[in-house]
């Protein structure tokens, strides 16, 4: 499952010049992959980062701001609270 998500979010994106260029998208996807993006098996949790507390108060949820990363020139995204 790693390298067909790899395959399909990553590498048919990406224009990979060299060896080194394609290890340096390898590590930042495996990096984006278990810090960031959800997965279902887990509860759309990531597998090194808990799922967060759900925000059920309408007060927060109308004030709620969301920051976006971009990882590797735009080809991955990575979305965070804004503090």
């Amino acid at each position: 499952r790693w390298v067909q998500s790899c395959r399909r979010e990553l590498l048919d994106r990406c224009l990979l010049w060299n060896e080194r260029h394609l290890r340096h998208a390898l590590r930042e996807y495996e990096r984006f992959y278990n810090r960031h993006r959800a997965h279902q098996a887990l509860g759309q949790a990531a597998p090194l980062r808990r799922v967060p507390e759900p925000i059920t108060d309408p007060m927060r949820i109308a004030e709620l701001s969301v920051r976006r990363r971009d990882r590797l020139g735009g080809v991955l995204h990575e979305y965070s609270h804004a503090a």
